[in-house]
């Protein structure tokens, strides 16, 4: 068996008012990829930033390769072979793809003077062993993030790398994307790199990861190889209790005869939408699956008026909607929860009473004035209603968790979407406790009468919380799954078609 690249003993790290770490033991192996899970706060964050360098522990001790060490920063780490790569990217976007992989180490020539010539030829290298096509003189704005992910890996991959910390690295991408990241630290791993991998994404821990260390209120609750955990058991370690089901049971209300609030027909937009046609019901969430690059997240925007339709018909409560515009989707009961809440849907520098007023400042406006109590006092109500935990309403919403952030937005639109409300990845980057939460406040606005479009690349997601799901692929709508018949494998098998295959696609419409 391999021996520990690092093994940390006793840790404990306090902050006023909290104990961030407990007494924690914590090993990784050469060769291997260990899973860090834990709810938001869990003590996942500063553990990484112990082992990075970023943090110096209270107390305990810290082994790597063998020898007792106390890092003074993270450059000391990063030159001993550690790198972690954060959720958010530590890129410099206005610099070329050869700069940002050897940013810390320049190739000079004989006269100290950078050599552009080796760099560029350096980082070619690099990006080679990663099997990535990457021009190397890209600038990194102009990278998916995809792209982004690897360039920050690359620069792992500059000196001896022993150990890499990837936090969250598959919440801004899917599909072949994390096939080929995945790909990647298989590589690094039959190489002898130890690898530590944060996920909220169980499914991908049993891909993945060969041994799973648990933490919960700073505490090591379980720690095994991950072939001897089912998901039950993971979920069940990290939220301290029984979850007998995720899910919320569906609504037995909904029929073919129940009032139809949003009607598509013949719908395109651009590439990725081209021939699409769907209803959803009153009462009713509608999943929409399939691949990246489906036209998914293309739809919502249109029937929100982000973007414009070339041809087809968009419908709420029968009414037709022209050339509409945010504006006009919001005045007739439509609200949008996009995919990446800190880029385009919060505010994250303004407190959350502003954030969830936003789309809705005439009622708490008099005389082109904004009334504070009554801005705070909805701000309060919310709070309660959707459990936000804040000290505060006034607090910045930027500095709240994933999970809460995203309740603060279900806060906001709940309000003002009292006929349909669109979902994109409406659990993305938030943890198994906080995602039970989100679930229950989906199905409660659905049983309030809310129709529901609900779009994740999550399967499970879809399956377990969708009264009925519509498969694209190609801009294409494949198919639809009805709640009887909802399964991975067969809303995979309509993902995967091809157009010319939709003629045989299995049309499964809700009983």
């Amino acid at each position: 068996m391999s021996s520990s690249v690092i093994e940390l003993r006793q840790i404990e790290k306090q902050y006023p008012g909290v104990k961030s770490l407990d007494r924690v033991d914590f090993a990784v192996r050469a060769g291997e990829i260990h899973a860090l899970l834990g709810e938001n706060g869990a003590g996942k964050s500063t553990l990484t930033r112990v082992i990075g360098g970023a943090v110096r522990p209270d107390s305990g001790s810290i082994a790597y390769l063998g020898k007792q060490l106390s890092w003074k920063n993270p450059r000391q780490a990063r030159e001993a072979g550690i790198h972690v790569i954060h959720q958010e990217l530590a890129l410099f976007p206005e610099l070329s793809v050869a700069e940002n992989i050897l940013v810390d180490a320049q190739p000079r020539n004989a006269f100290g003077i950078i050599s552009d010539k080796a760099r560029h030829r350096r980082a070619a290298e690099i990006l080679a062993q990663l099997g990535v096509d990457i021009p190397t003189d890209a600038y990194i704005d102009e990278l998916p993030l995809a792209d982004q992910q690897m360039v920050e890996i690359a620069k792992a991959l500059v000196g001896d790398l022993k150990l890499l910390i990837l936090d969250e690295p598959t919440a801004v991408i899917s599909g072949k994307e994390v096939d080929l990241l995945f790909e990647n630290m298989r590589r690094l791993r039959a190489q002898g790199v130890a690898i530590v991998y944060i996920s909220h994404r169980l499914e991908e821990i049993f891909e993945i990861a060969d041994h799973v260390t648990i933490l919960k209120d700073g505490q090591v609750v379980d720690s095994r190889p991950v072939r001897e955990m089912t998901r039950d058991e993971m979920i069940t370690s990290m939220v301290g209790r029984q979850l007998e089901q995720i899910y919320p049971p569906r609504s037995e209300s909904v029929s073919r005869t129940s009032k139809t609030v949003l009607s598509i027909r013949g719908l395109a937009a651009g590439p990725r939408v081209r021939d699409v046609s769907l209803d959803v019901r009153e009462g009713e969430i509608v999943g929409v699956a399939g691949m990246v690059g489906s036209g998914r997240t293309e739809i919502a925007e249109v029937v929100f008026g982000m973007r414009d339709m070339e041809k087809g018909t968009i419908e709420i409560d029968g009414k037709l909607l022209r050339h509409h515009l945010p504006k006009t989707a919001i005045e007739r009961g439509v609200g949008f929860l996009t995919e990446n809440r800190k880029e385009e849907g919060l505010f994250l520098n303004l407190p959350i009473t502003s954030n969830i007023i936003a789309p809705d400042l005439g009622r708490v406006t008099e005389k082109g004035l904004v009334i504070r109590k009554k801005e705070r006092d909805i701000a309060l109500q919310q709070i309660a209603d959707f459990a936000i935990a804040a000290p505060s309403p006034d607090v910045k919403v930027g500095s709240l968790s994933g999970g809460n952030q995203q309740k603060v937005l279900f806060s906001r639109w709940s309000r003002i979407s009292n006929r349909l409300l669109i979902l994109d990845e409406p659990t993305r980057g938030v943890d198994i406790g906080a995602k039970v939460e989100i679930y229950r406040l989906v199905r409660k606005l659905a049983d309030s009468g809310i129709g529901v479009l609900m779009i994740s690349s999550e399967l499970p997601e879809v399956v377990g919380l969708s009264d009925r799901v519509v498969v694209m692929a190609q801009g294409h709508v494949m198919g639809e799954v009805a709640r009887d018949d909802l399964s991975e494998e067969t809303i995979m098998a309509l993902a995967v078609r091809t157009v010319d295959e939709r003629g045989t696609a299995k049309q499964m419409d809700v009983a």
